[in-house]
């Protein structure tokens, strides 16, 4: 009915703005609505219908008065007239007689002007004049004031109520002198006031105010105070045990004038204080509702609002039907949090977790007895409906309506600019848009008749005041009370009167109830003067008398006097208020006819209905807040002490800021300025940064610059504190780390506890690793809890004292001890770059004046080839300015010198004590000192010294766990062990002289590494002389009677053996002290082994005799370790029955070694050589092998996946099968089938219930985990499915198919919910994101899609790749999506906005799969080459590469711990990858990666091999250590060549470039550029000036290397060129291709002379035989073939190898050929008979390279390998065979265990027995 009425015929209008009509259109719109409202019955529509009627003729008028139409306005004016009689007819006598006035000024005509003064309510009105051709409806609102001037009615305003505006209301206080203390808080929140006071407005305040504001505005100092007095107000609060109400109104003082942190604080201790809190408190919800509704901008954000309103909608329902009071304040807070997300623009609240529930409630709360409750619910739900479409910060609050509302610019959004006549204006623009987009009732004028007959019949007031309000549509109201509350708070109560007086929502029930309670707040508030608040009692009356201009609705009428009633009371207002409020009622009892007069008779009888009026002074608490934080102990003069010696301790030193990188894993470049990234830290939220390096990296020196920095930035009283601890200089730091720290400074017990409850540290703990710490010290201490310390960490660590899974000893946690990755940073120093070395020695020189200069130094760090890369470390570097000049004569050859880490320590060490020596000497001794300085000096000053570091670096060991701080009492200490050290003359000289520095008591070597080189100095001293008498052992093959050992002696072994007559030194620190897993001190002992054969026999000697004796175990174990480390091999060795538990034989060479019986309980096994070793018999519990064994399938592995808890695994097979396995012993459990056609992809469910499966014959299959059985089968795509993902619920599957679609499915009912549509080419994998909201799919359209799963839509479209999309992923937190694609990148986009933020190359080929790490922080992809690489998601950088499959990988997956990998194949195996194993020892200076080519210097005294990780390494022949590492290719390096004379390497890369180095100096000095492609193969000329290049571009080319220019370039070959090598006398030039032949060119024409044909695919490897008279040629058609180069015939066609042959070289003597191949073998040949003479095998990985040296006058053989290793063979021609020994490797390859005898092994595990046969061992 109402609609009917409402909408005119013509509706199309209603759509239209109002203001885009035309006059005549207008008035024939206002002619609809009054014709309609004298058709109609109900007088409430009928009042509504002529309100818009009068809008619509205010707007003909105007419109008709812009264009000058006469005849339209005079149309207007009988309207006007006709809308006049109407009212009059309604009993509208105001309205009629406003109406006619209107009419008059138009030059209407009326008809009886008598109706002017008096209504009458007789008949219709006259007929209206309309034309009805052309009458178009508008939008219905009410009327507008579109200017102050606008002559539409507004009623008078009462000139004599708030007659002017005021200041906002404050009690003065009495103003305090600088440092003067404070009286109360409210005294202290008048002073924070005045100083926001504007200049512009201190002219109006009285002159002592504006003098101390003058004087404290200059006093930054007092102004400071008084900011962080009122931030510690929120502290004590925070803290106080009750906060009670008298707290509460204490901190509302303050809440104007807080900062962001303080707010924030307060915000989060309130909504905590709700949340946890059993029984809700009044003041608390009082409190959140102020706090609400005082932030200043931007305190407040969405994700706080958020919670906020999750939190009062959770406790609104438990409130529910409960305490009014606490349903009042509840709905008051719940309004404030709407409000403040209104104007902070949250927008897209969650409808069904927030929205609809609140609106649930608050609906419910309409039918509750009280009426002010369901006035402040109709307020909250106005809020709410405001809050999914708020604008800006002001407009907001005007304007929430979702709707584009006409005339908003005119509002502006600074409160303090505020236009009046623009706000009313919006306001009815507000109504207008409202009008157009929902339900318009009108406004319920009922009158007093209905209200009477209310009464008479039983409806209460309550009723009638419900019948008021709308809990279903947004109301312009809420609007009009937001900004008269801004009005009010800023004392704007002229303009609020303005407001209330010309709001379009004037007559609106609710907009009067809000009116009248902030009127009634004003009257009670005693901060205003009388005067308002009587003007506040009287507009009340005005409200209630004029119905005139206020209406008649008896629900306002009687919340007036229930106002008045209650202003009556003594507890609401003053005497002198309570007389005006009485005097009041007492006029309106005859106010009005008879039944207005019954009306407030029924009121009175009831009497008033309490509601909470805002009571602005509120009894504070004894003693306050305030005086608790007047009272607390100082600590600033004690900290200014603390800030003054820990500046001074940083003294004068050199200093270059540090670089870093993201964690252990990232590689160096991947840089980043240390400082920066700890100081970003500190602003954010989270709590530990973790500093890890080397020892010596620099780690403490940073600190000590970082803590300076902090403390220059302190700033009293509110800064945070930074506090340096001393790890090992504190007892117990697991507990009370602080407060232990804090009495070390001589803090008291009161100055500490208020520091705990008032201050912020900022932690700085240095040596975790010294400590020897292993707690979460984080945790322990319980940093952040309540009630406890408030700090941020940063704590350093050496990076080899940590284990694997080392981040859970740092990383912050819940109260539950989860820890929580975000709060947890980390940061790796790595070693110093070139330039920071050359900044370090200015910066030393500059400071030091060192005998040698500038650049003396960096000639010597040129030339000498280890010293570079040692200074590399800070430590190191000062170490090697400092005694660099005493080591080396500038003047020598220095290329051929060597320098090692315990030389410089050594040099360090005499050099200091010789200056200590010196200083000592120099000063006035007593006669007792100088006696005992004499006698050292006499017998050495500097050998004594050297002995007393040794034996107390011993002490320290043995005594204190190593823990490097001794503290010395003479008191208490006199009889213990520290007395030897500390007591005697002697003894302190020596202790003066040596490198230690002391703290009061304590006392400590000035570097960690010191201590250790003291204790390994202790192991074996070279000055010692009875090393240097000590006799040589002879030594025995395995089997022999003798002894040990290398096969370096084998020589020796054949005249017999010795046996050792004295035993080892049993009081050395290797008995009685495990060394495997202390890197540094393994470090110097490598080197001592290496330098001193004395220290190797001793070494030696300690394993021989653990066979006797199991008191030799420790020692054993680790002089085995030490041995290995050094790259000593066991090669053939007797170690039968040797006892070495817990040794660290990572990457050691004991093929062939009879290790029958040995105890080899918890040794490390990772990356070890056993071929042929002899194991039976031995212990080998808990040995760790760092690999798994791998699964073998019946056919290619598509795809694989762990279950949720990690207890099964599945993989899904070519053949269709999908197999299950438990991994506890990864023995397969079942196999389950349903299709013929291949599963490409297998998934389980988020419980682990069901396994999903994506099948070639267009099929999903679903299966039930426990029993194995097909529960459904998902049919509907039109293709292969080739890709499948649960949602995180398990509720849905989605499924990508080749058919162009990704479907989602109902798992219960198996019905397809959705299907998404939009790649233009097959759709290969998807996945689902973590939360489930969406799902990305990559197509062969070569882009990445992301949907919306709720309605299908796209959100975005992610293109980059430039061939199709092989695999997707999502990030565990959802912010990340990798992508995998068949042109060899990986890219990382973000989640949100599409944007790539990563591309990762490093594949040289196309990526088949990817998967993120639990943990987020790493990617794992696989390729068609076997590889897998990991990469570090932060940096995008390559950390490792796993090889071990032979054929294209599909499927990887990381275990849900993130220990482990498994990946499957097209070799049919899955492999099992233990990424959380981490050897104790890595080869450092190894290949990472592929070693493409190795060669032998002409003087065969160097190895030079080249990688895929874009660097040449060369090594020592002899010992296989590495000389130098050649850095500047940005690509992978393919082939390196030596010059004749070993001086110059030439080297080509696949970044199409040749470059050549000078091998002395390490520097490239020519880069060659020409091709256009990959650069296959280069090679020197024999004469040493040319160097020849192959390259995939189909040529070679010659280079003159005097000048780098291309001589000439070779075309012939139809196909990329592989392999080039010049004949001895240089005037010939081989080279084999792709185009499967050999070419001979002649070097000096440059033409092709001959052709050689014969193999059937590529030619890979060419090489001229020692005489130049034969060439050989490998081919990858398995062959090697030998030419008669004259002849250019086919001599010898070599067959044997299983795969492609992809090296071959000749040796010098012999006539023996090498080759190597893809089936992991090199094969030794007789080049005259053409039969093999020698197979090596068992290589872990596929042969790169072979290259041949003379070493000693006998052949050795290098290879390099796929895994990274370079191994040196020694081969013996005998007769008709060869043999071949390894003589060493460098390598961190896998496990190799081919002929191993593990007969009666003791304590194998299953796992590791199946692990040991695949690697080739047998009972």
């Amino acid at each position: 009915m109402l609609s009917k009425i409402l909408w005119p015929r013509n509706s199309a209008v209603v759509s239209s703005p109002l203001g885009s009509l035309s006059p005549q259109q207008a008035l024939n719109l206002a002619n609809i609505y009054l014709e309609n409202a004298c058709n109609t019955n109900d007088p409430e529509v009928t009042l509504v219908l002529c309100h818009n009627t009068e809008v619509s003729l205010a707007r003909a008028k105007k419109a008709a008065k812009q264009t000058a139409n006469q005849a339209v306005l005079e149309r207007v004016a009988v309207s006007y007239i006709s809308l006049g009689k109407l009212l009059e007819r309604q009993g509208h006598s105001n309205g009629a007689q406003a109406s006619y006035k209107k009419a008059e000024k138009l030059g209407g005509c009326v008809q009886d002007q008598s109706r002017l003064k008096q209504p009458s309510h007789s008949g219709r009105p006259v007929d209206l004049p309309m034309d009805i051709s052309s009458a178009e409806s508008s939008h219905l609102c009410e009327p507008v004031c579109d200017s102050p001037k606008d002559e539409q009615h507004h009623g008078d305003i009462i000139t004599n109520i708030f007659a002017e505006n005021l200041r906002p209301p404050t009690v003065k206080f009495k103003l305090p002198e600088t440092d003067e203390r404070l009286d109360s808080t409210p005294q202290l929140a008048y002073c924070l006031e005045l100083l926001k006071t504007a200049f512009s407005t201190e002219e109006a305040l009285e002159p002592g105010v504006r003098k101390w504001l003058s004087v404290t505005k200059k006093d930054s100092y007092e102004q400071d105070r008084l900011h962080t007095i009122a931030s510690e107000v929120i502290r004590m609060f925070m803290r106080d045990e009750f906060k009670d109400a008298k707290a509460v109104a204490e901190v509302m003082y303050l809440l104007p004038f807080l900062n962001k942190d303080d707010f924030h604080d307060l915000l989060r201790e309130f909504y905590s204080i709700i949340d946890h809190s059993g029984l809700l408190s009044l003041h608390q919800l009082e409190g959140l509702a102020q706090l609400l509704q005082t932030p200043s901008p931007n305190q407040l954000d969405a994700d706080d609002l958020v919670k906020i309103l999750d939190l009062l909608g959770r406790r609104l329902r438990d409130t529910h039907q409960q305490s009014t009071c606490h349903m009042h304040q509840l709905t008051l807070a719940l309004s404030h949090v709407l409000d403040a997300m209104a104007d902070a623009k949250v927008t897209n609240l969650d409808r069904e977790t927030l929205h609809e529930p609140l609106s649930t409630y608050l609906g419910e709360l309409k039918n509750s007895s009280d009426p002010y409750l369901v006035y402040q619910a109709a307020y909250a739900y106005q809020a709410l409906l405001c809050v999914p479409d708020s604008e800006t910060t002001w407009e907001g609050a005007l304007r929430r309506t979702g709707t584009v509302i006409q005339g908003v610019s005119g509002v502006v959004s600074a409160v303090r600019c505020f236009d009046l006549h623009k706000f009313i204006t919006s306001l009815g623009n507000i109504h207008r848009g409202l009008a157009g987009t929902a339900k318009v009732v009108g406004i319920a004028m009922t009158t007093y008749n209905g209200a009477m007959a209310l009464v008479e019949s039983g409806q209460s007031f309550l009723e009638c005041l419900k019948e008021g309000y709308s809990f279903e549509r947004k109301r312009d109201w809420y609007s009009a009370l937001r900004g008269a509350d801004v009005l009010i708070r800023d004392g704007n109560l002229c303009m609020f009167k303005e407001l209330v007086c010309k709001a379009p929502c004037k007559l609106d029930p609710a907009f009067q109830w809000g009116v009248c309670q902030r009127l009634g707040d004003i009257a009670a508030n005693p901060l205003w003067d009388a005067d308002t608040r009587q003007d506040a009692i009287r507009f009340l009356g005005e409200i209630y008398q004029n119905d005139a201009e206020w209406g008649q609705q008896p629900s306002v009428k009687q919340w007036v006097l229930n106002i008045l009633m209650q202003m009556t009371t003594p507890s609401e207002a003053g005497l002198q208020l309570q007389k005006v409020a009485a005097s009041l009622l007492e006029e309106l009892r005859t106010n009005g006819d008879a039944k207005k007069q019954a009306l407030y008779n029924a009121s009175r009888e009831k009497g008033p209905i309490s509601y909470p009026a805002k009571v602005v002074l509120r009894e504070l608490a004894s003693p306050s807040l305030l005086y608790r934080v007047q009272n607390r102990p100082d600590v600033e003069g004690n900290l200014r002490l603390m800030k003054k010696q820990r500046t001074l301790e940083r003294s004068n030193m050199v200093y270059i800021a540090p670089q870093a990188k993201s964690n252990l894993q990232a590689t160096d470049d991947a840089r980043f300025p240390l400082m920066e990234k700890v100081k970003d830290f500190l602003d954010s939220d989270k709590k530990v940064f973790l500093l890890l390096g080397d020892s010596g990296a620099g780690k403490s020196t940073f600190i000590r610059e970082f803590e300076f920095d902090l403390w220059q930035m302190y700033k009293a009283k509110s800064g945070r504190i930074p506090l340096h601890i001393n790890l090992p200089s504190i007892d117990k730091p697991e507990h009370d780390l602080i407060t232990k720290q804090l009495r070390r400074a001589e803090f008291t017990d009161p100055q500490i506890l208020e520091m705990k409850h008032y201050r912020k540290f900022i932690l700085i703990c240095d040596g975790y690793d010294e400590s020897q710490q292993t707690h979460n010290l984080y945790m322990s201490n319980r940093l952040n809890q309540p009630g406890e310390w408030d700090a941020q960490m940063v704590i350093s660590c050496r990076s080899e004292y940590l284990g694997n899974d080392y981040r859970d000893r740092f990383q912050p946690g819940n109260r539950n001890q989860i820890s929580d990755s975000s709060l947890f940073q980390e940061a790796v120093i790595t070693p110093f770059s070139l330039d920071q070395v050359e900044a370090y020695i200015q910066q030393y020189a500059l400071m030091y004046q060192p005998l040698w200069k500038t650049e003396d130094y960096k000639q010597v760090l040129e030339l000498v080839p280890s010293l570079k890369e040692l200074v590399k470390n800070p430590f190191l570097m000062t170490l090697a300015l400092e005694v660099l000049p005493r080591m080396i004569d500038p003047g020598k050859n220095l290329s051929a010198t060597r320098v090692t880490r315990v030389e410089l320590y050594d040099h360090f060490v005499e050099q200091w004590l010789e200056r200590g020596k010196k200083r000592i000497g120099e000063k006035d001794l007593t006669a007792e000192e100088r006696s005992a300085f004499n006698l050292l000096s006499d017998d050495g000053f500097t050998l004594n010294g050297v002995e007393y570091l040794k034996k107390l670096a011993v002490a320290i060991y043995k005594e204190q766990g190593g823990h490097p701080i001794v503290e010395y009492s003479r008191l208490n200490d006199e009889k213990s062990w520290k007395a030897e050290f500390f007591c005697h003359k002697e003894n302190e000289l020596l202790r003066e002289a040596c490198p230690l520095a002391r703290n009061g008591n304590q006392h400590r070597f000035v570097h960690q590494s010191l201590l250790e080189y003291g204790l390994t100095r202790a192991v074996f001293d070279p000055q010692d002389r009875r090393n240097r008498m000590a006799v040589e052992p002879a030594m025995g093959r395995r089997g022999s009677m003798g002894s040990i050992l290398s096969i370096e002696s084998q020589d020796a072994f054949e005249h017999g053996t010795a046996t050792l007559e004295q035993e080892p030194d049993i009081s050395s620190p290797l008995a009685w002290r495990y060394f495997v897993n202390d890197h540094s001190l393994l470090q110097f002992l490598e080197e001592r082994v290496q330098q001193e054969p004395v220290l190797k026999q001793q070494l030696f000697a300690y394993i021989e005799h653990s066979k006797k004796d199991k008191k030799w175990r420790v020692a054993a174990a680790n002089a085995i370790t030490i041995l290995v480390r050094a790259g000593v091999p066991f090669i053939g060795a007797n170690l039968q029955e040797i006892r070495i538990p817990r040794a660290d034989l990572s990457y050691g060479m004991f093929d062939s070694a009879n290790l029958q019986g040995a105890d080899l309980r918890k040794v490390n096994l990772q990356g070890i050589w056993l071929r042929r070793t002899e194991l039976s018999r031995a212990q080998m519990i808990d040995t760790h092998f760092g690999e798994l064994p791998f699964l073998t399938e019946d056919d290619t592995v598509f795809s694989c996946a762990y279950s949720p808890d990690g207890r099964s695994f599945a993989t899904g097979l070519y053949n269709g099968s999908i197999s299950v396995y438990m991994t506890s012993s990864w023995e397969r459990a079942r196999v389950l089938k349903g299709s013929s056609d291949m599963v490409r992809c297998v998934v389980y469910s988020p419980n682990g219930d069901q396994l999903a499966s994506a099948c070639h014959d267009s099929t999903v299959r679903i299966w039930d985990f426990v029993t194995g059985e097909l529960q459904r089968t998902l049919t509907g795509h039109r293709d292969w499915v080739v890709g499948v993902a649960y949602s995180p619920q398990g509720n849905l599957i989605a499924s990508a198919s080749n058919d162009r679609a990704v479907r989602l499915w109902d798992v219960a009912t198996g019905e397809c919910r959705l299907e998404l549509s939009g790649h233009c080419e097959g759709v290969i994998c998807v996945a689902y994101s973590p939360k489930g909201e969406g799902v990305a799919s990559g197509s062969e359209d070569n882009t990445v899609r992301l949907w919306n799963v709720e309605d299908g839509d796209c959100s975005h479209i992610l293109s980059g790749h430039s061939d199709l999309v092989r695999a997707v992923a999502y990030s565990p937190l959802g912010d990340q999506i990798a992508s995998a694609g068949e042109d060899g990148s990986v890219r990382l986009w973000d989640a949100g906005t599409g944007v790539c933020r990563h591309i990762l190359t490093g594949h040289n080929n196309m990526v088949l799969g990817i998967a993120y790490s639990p943990s987020g922080d790493q990617l794992a992809s696989t390729n068609r080459d076997g590889t897998i690489q990991l990469w570090d998601v932060d940096t995008g950088r390559c950390c490792n590469t796993l090889t071990g499959h032979s054929n294209a990988v599909f499927a990887i997956a990381y275990s849900p711990k993130g220990d482990q990998i498994a990946s499957g194949s097209c070799d049919k195996t899955v492999r099992l990858w233990d990424v959380s194993a981490r050897a104790s020892r890595l080869i450092s200076n190894g290949h990472s990666v592929e070693v493409y080519s190795v060669k032998c210097s002409p003087k065969a005294s160097l190895i030079a091999s080249c990688s895929k990780d874009n660097t040449v390494r060369l090594w020592d022949m002899d010992t296989g250590a590495c000389r130098r590492i050649l850095s500047g290719h940005t690509e992978s390096v393919y082939s390196v060549s030596f010059s004749p004379e070993g001086d110059r390497i030439v080297s080509g890369c696949s970044g199409n470039t040749v470059r050549l180095w000078d091998v002395g100096a390490g520097s490239c000095i020519y880069t060659f550029i020409g091709h256009s492609a990959w650069v296959q193969c280069v090679v020197y000329s024999p004469q040493g000036n040319q160097v020849a290049s192959a390259s995939e571009d189909r040529t070679i080319r010659l280079w003159d290397l005097t000048n780098g220019s291309c001589q000439g370039t070779l075309n012939g070959h139809s196909d990329g060129v592989m392999g080039v090598e010049y004949s001895p006398d240089g005037s010939r030039i081989a080279s084999g291709s792709r185009d499967c032949t050999v070419r001979i060119w002649d070097a000096g024409t440059g033409e092709c002379c001959r052709i050689l044909v014969g193999h059937t695919h590529w030619v890979r490897s060419v090489a001229y035989s020692p005489q130049g008279n034969e060439l050989a040629s490998a081919g990858y058609d398995k062959t090697i073939r030998l030419w008669n180069v004259e002849a250019g015939e086919c001599r010898l066609r070599l067959t044997g190898h299983s795969d492609r042959v992809i090296c071959v070289a000749f040796s010098q003597k012999d006539d023996l050929l090498a080759s190597g191949s893809w089936d992991r073998t090199v094969r030794v040949w007789d080049v005259v008979s053409g039969q093999c003479r020698a197979v090596i095998e068992n290589f872990s990985e596929l042969i790169w390279s072979v290259a041949w040296g003379l070493f000693a006058g006998a052949n050795h053989l290098i290879t390099g390998c796929k895994d990274g290793s370079v191994l040196k063979w020694g081969v013996v021609s005998e007769a008709e065979l060869c043999s071949t020994r390894l003589c060493w490797n460098i390598t961190n390859g896998k496990l190799t265990m081919t002929g191993a005898s593990i007969q009666d092994v003791h304590g194998l595990t299953e796992l590791n027995k199946q692990l040991l046969r695949q690697r080739g061992a047998y009972w």
